[in-house]
Protein backbone atom coordinates (compact mmCIF):
# COMPACT_ATOMS: atom_id res chain seq x y z
CA UNK A 1 0.00 0.00 0.00
CA UNK A 2 2.75 2.01 -0.30
CA UNK A 3 1.89 5.08 -1.97
CA UNK A 4 4.55 6.81 -4.55
CA UNK A 5 5.64 10.49 -5.12
CA UNK A 6 3.03 12.15 -7.70
CA UNK A 7 -0.19 9.92 -6.72
CA UNK A 8 -1.99 12.76 -4.66
CA UNK A 9 -1.35 16.59 -4.95
CA UNK A 10 0.77 18.85 -3.18
CA UNK A 11 -2.03 19.82 -0.30
CA UNK A 12 -3.30 16.13 0.06
CA UNK A 13 0.60 15.17 0.68
CA UNK A 14 1.17 18.31 2.87
CA UNK A 15 -1.79 17.69 5.08
CA UNK A 16 -1.03 14.27 5.64
CA UNK A 17 2.61 14.98 6.16
CA UNK A 18 1.35 17.19 9.25
CA UNK A 19 -0.95 14.70 10.64
CA UNK A 20 1.76 12.24 10.51
CA UNK A 21 4.06 14.69 12.26
CA UNK A 22 1.78 15.56 14.71
CA UNK A 23 0.70 11.99 15.58
CA UNK A 24 4.07 11.33 16.08
CA UNK A 25 5.04 14.28 18.58
CA UNK A 26 1.96 13.02 20.39
CA UNK A 27 3.10 9.01 20.52
CA UNK A 28 6.39 10.13 21.36
CA UNK A 29 5.22 11.66 24.40
CA UNK A 30 2.58 8.96 25.26
CA UNK A 31 5.13 6.31 25.00
CA UNK A 32 6.79 6.87 27.63
CA UNK A 33 3.72 5.09 29.55
CA UNK A 34 4.01 1.81 27.59
CA UNK A 35 7.86 1.93 27.79
CA UNK A 36 9.89 -0.33 30.49
CA UNK A 37 12.16 -2.98 30.79
CA UNK A 38 9.84 -5.22 29.09
CA UNK A 39 8.25 -3.52 26.32
CA UNK A 40 11.68 -1.39 25.26
CA UNK A 41 13.09 -4.65 23.66
CA UNK A 42 9.86 -5.82 22.49
CA UNK A 43 9.59 -2.67 20.24
CA UNK A 44 12.77 -3.18 18.51
CA UNK A 45 11.72 -6.97 17.34
CA UNK A 46 8.40 -5.44 16.53
CA UNK A 47 9.93 -3.08 14.54
CA UNK A 48 12.16 -5.71 12.74
CA UNK A 49 9.58 -8.11 12.32
CA UNK A 50 6.68 -5.67 10.55
CA UNK A 51 10.06 -4.62 8.46
CA UNK A 52 10.38 -8.17 6.99
CA UNK A 53 7.06 -8.26 6.45
CA UNK A 54 6.45 -5.30 4.32
CA UNK A 55 9.02 -6.54 1.88
CA UNK A 56 6.30 -8.87 0.75
CA UNK A 57 4.07 -6.89 -2.11
CA UNK A 58 1.35 -8.33 -3.01
CA UNK A 59 -0.17 -6.50 -6.70
CA UNK A 60 -3.75 -4.81 -6.54
CA UNK A 61 -3.57 -3.47 -9.67
CA UNK A 62 -4.25 0.30 -10.84
CA UNK A 63 -0.46 0.99 -10.64
CA UNK A 64 -0.85 -0.02 -6.61
CA UNK A 65 0.62 -2.87 -4.27
CA UNK A 66 -0.38 -4.13 -1.07
CA UNK A 67 1.67 -6.10 1.51
CA UNK A 68 0.88 -7.07 5.50
CA UNK A 69 0.64 -3.80 7.69
CA UNK A 70 1.77 -5.00 10.96
CA UNK A 71 -0.26 -2.13 13.44
CA UNK A 72 -2.31 -4.58 14.46
CA UNK A 73 0.09 -6.59 15.89
CA UNK A 74 2.13 -3.81 16.62
CA UNK A 75 -0.43 -2.05 19.00
CA UNK A 76 -0.84 -5.44 20.60
CA UNK A 77 2.16 -6.20 21.39
CA UNK A 78 3.87 -2.85 22.83
CA UNK A 79 0.52 -1.06 23.00
CA UNK A 80 -0.45 1.75 20.22
CA UNK A 81 1.48 4.54 20.78
CA UNK A 82 4.76 2.67 20.95
CA UNK A 83 3.69 0.41 18.08
CA UNK A 84 2.70 3.35 16.36
CA UNK A 85 6.55 4.59 16.50
CA UNK A 86 7.64 1.23 15.33
CA UNK A 87 5.74 0.85 12.35
CA UNK A 88 6.87 4.68 11.46
CA UNK A 89 10.72 3.78 11.49
CA UNK A 90 10.09 1.24 9.43
CA UNK A 91 8.23 3.63 7.20
CA UNK A 92 11.23 6.22 7.17
CA UNK A 93 13.36 3.67 6.57
CA UNK A 94 12.29 1.89 3.77
CA UNK A 95 11.56 5.53 1.83
CA UNK A 96 15.07 6.97 2.62
CA UNK A 97 17.29 3.75 2.15
CA UNK A 98 14.86 1.45 -0.07
CA UNK A 99 13.07 4.00 -2.42
CA UNK A 100 9.93 2.19 -1.19
CA UNK A 101 7.59 4.75 -1.22
CA UNK A 102 7.73 8.09 -2.41
CA UNK A 103 9.80 10.78 -0.15
CA UNK A 104 6.91 13.40 -0.30
CA UNK A 105 4.70 10.87 0.26
CA UNK A 106 5.84 9.57 3.80
CA UNK A 107 3.26 11.50 5.58
CA UNK A 108 0.96 9.63 3.62
CA UNK A 109 2.36 6.06 4.36
CA UNK A 110 2.99 6.96 7.63
CA UNK A 111 -1.14 8.00 8.04
CA UNK A 112 -2.35 5.05 6.15
CA UNK A 113 0.16 2.30 7.19
CA UNK A 114 1.37 3.45 10.98
CA UNK A 115 -1.80 5.91 12.10
CA UNK A 116 -4.74 4.23 10.74
CA UNK A 117 -3.41 0.37 11.02
CA UNK A 118 -2.28 1.03 14.52
CA UNK A 119 -5.75 3.27 15.82
CA UNK A 120 -8.07 0.67 14.09
CA UNK A 121 -6.42 -2.10 15.04
CA UNK A 122 -6.26 -1.12 18.68
CA UNK A 123 -9.52 0.27 18.92
CA UNK A 124 -11.48 -2.97 17.64
CA UNK A 125 -8.98 -5.21 19.78
CA UNK A 126 -9.48 -3.12 23.08
CA UNK A 127 -13.51 -2.68 22.07
CA UNK A 128 -13.94 -6.59 21.88
CA UNK A 129 -11.60 -6.88 25.14
CA UNK A 130 -13.88 -4.88 26.78
CA UNK A 131 -16.87 -6.88 25.85
CA UNK A 132 -15.71 -10.77 26.18
CA UNK A 133 -14.70 -12.33 28.79
CA UNK A 134 -11.12 -11.52 30.07
CA UNK A 135 -9.38 -14.71 28.62
CA UNK A 136 -5.66 -14.83 28.07
CA UNK A 137 -6.53 -17.75 25.74
CA UNK A 138 -8.79 -14.79 24.22
CA UNK A 139 -5.99 -11.86 23.00
CA UNK A 140 -4.86 -13.91 20.18
CA UNK A 141 -7.88 -14.39 18.42
CA UNK A 142 -8.99 -10.99 19.09
CA UNK A 143 -5.47 -9.73 17.72
CA UNK A 144 -6.21 -11.32 14.93
CA UNK A 145 -9.73 -9.81 14.13
CA UNK A 146 -8.15 -6.52 14.57
CA UNK A 147 -5.33 -7.44 11.70
CA UNK A 148 -8.18 -8.20 9.61
CA UNK A 149 -10.19 -5.18 10.18
CA UNK A 150 -7.13 -2.75 10.11
CA UNK A 151 -6.17 -3.66 6.64
CA UNK A 152 -9.17 -2.89 4.59
CA UNK A 153 -9.88 0.29 7.09
CA UNK A 154 -6.53 0.84 5.89
CA UNK A 155 -7.28 0.67 2.18
CA UNK A 156 -10.57 2.86 2.72
CA UNK A 157 -8.80 5.58 4.48
CA UNK A 158 -6.06 5.67 0.97
CA UNK A 159 -9.20 6.11 -1.48
CA UNK A 160 -10.41 8.60 0.36
CA UNK A 161 -7.32 10.51 0.26
CA UNK A 162 -7.46 9.82 -3.95
CA UNK A 163 -11.29 11.30 -3.83
CA UNK A 164 -9.86 14.12 -2.57
CA UNK A 165 -6.23 14.65 -4.50
CA UNK A 166 -5.37 11.77 -6.44
CA UNK A 167 -3.65 12.49 -9.46
CA UNK A 168 -3.44 10.03 -11.50
CA UNK A 169 -5.68 8.63 -14.61
CA UNK A 170 -8.19 5.80 -12.46
CA UNK A 171 -11.35 5.75 -12.15
CA UNK A 172 -12.21 6.11 -8.15
CA UNK A 173 -14.96 2.99 -7.97
CA UNK A 174 -12.38 0.76 -9.66
CA UNK A 175 -9.45 1.53 -7.48
CA UNK A 176 -12.12 1.45 -4.24
CA UNK A 177 -13.34 -2.18 -5.31
CA UNK A 178 -9.51 -3.56 -6.34
CA UNK A 179 -8.48 -1.73 -2.87
CA UNK A 180 -11.04 -3.04 -0.75
CA UNK A 181 -11.25 -6.89 -2.64
CA UNK A 182 -7.38 -7.32 -2.56
CA UNK A 183 -6.81 -5.68 0.87
CA UNK A 184 -10.14 -7.48 2.33
CA UNK A 185 -7.88 -10.81 1.20
CA UNK A 186 -4.62 -9.64 2.59
CA UNK A 187 -6.40 -9.08 6.33
CA UNK A 188 -7.43 -12.48 6.66
CA UNK A 189 -3.66 -13.44 6.10
CA UNK A 190 -2.37 -10.84 8.41
CA UNK A 191 -4.69 -12.35 10.84
CA UNK A 192 -3.25 -15.55 10.50
CA UNK A 193 0.02 -14.14 11.34
CA UNK A 194 -0.86 -11.74 13.63
CA UNK A 195 -3.24 -14.61 15.44
CA UNK A 196 0.11 -16.94 15.41
CA UNK A 197 2.86 -14.55 16.42
CA UNK A 198 0.75 -12.84 19.47
CA UNK A 199 -0.36 -16.41 20.44
CA UNK A 200 3.29 -17.65 20.54
CA UNK A 201 4.66 -14.85 22.97
CA UNK A 202 1.31 -15.38 25.08
CA UNK A 203 2.18 -19.03 25.81
CA UNK A 204 5.50 -18.18 26.44
CA UNK A 205 5.70 -14.83 27.82
CA UNK A 206 2.47 -13.34 28.51
CA UNK A 207 3.35 -10.58 30.44
CA UNK A 208 5.98 -9.29 27.27
CA UNK A 209 2.13 -8.65 25.47
CA UNK A 210 1.03 -5.17 26.28
CA UNK A 211 -2.50 -6.41 25.16
CA UNK A 212 -2.66 -8.89 27.52
CA UNK A 213 -2.03 -6.94 30.79
CA UNK A 214 -5.84 -5.85 31.47
CA UNK A 215 -5.81 -10.12 31.53
CA UNK A 216 -3.32 -10.58 33.59
CA UNK A 217 -4.07 -7.75 36.27
CA UNK A 218 -7.50 -9.25 36.57
CA UNK A 219 -5.86 -12.72 37.04
CA UNK A 220 -3.69 -11.46 39.71
CA UNK A 221 -6.94 -9.57 41.41
CA UNK A 222 -9.00 -12.19 41.56
CA UNK A 223 -5.90 -14.71 42.82
CA UNK A 224 -5.42 -11.60 46.17
CA UNK A 225 -9.62 -12.23 46.14
CA UNK A 226 -9.04 -15.90 46.76
CA UNK A 227 -6.43 -15.80 48.96
CA UNK A 228 -8.18 -13.04 51.27
CA UNK A 229 -11.02 -14.98 51.25
CA UNK A 230 -9.12 -18.27 52.40
CA UNK A 231 -7.18 -16.26 55.02
CA UNK A 232 -10.56 -15.13 56.78
CA UNK A 233 -12.23 -18.13 56.71
CA UNK A 234 -9.62 -19.94 58.26
CA UNK A 235 -9.36 -17.33 61.05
Amino acid sequence: MHVPDGFLDAPTSIATGVAAAGALGLALRKARGELDDRTAPMAGLVATFVFAAQMVNFPVGLGTSGHLLGGALAAVLVGPWTGLLAVSVVLIVQALLLADGGITALGTNITLLAIAGVVVGWFVFRGLQRVLPKRLGLVPVLAAVSALVSVPAAALVFVGLYAVGGTAPVPLDGLLAAMLGWHTLIGIGEAVITGLVVGSVVAIRPDLVYGARPVLRRRELEIRQGHRTGTEAAA
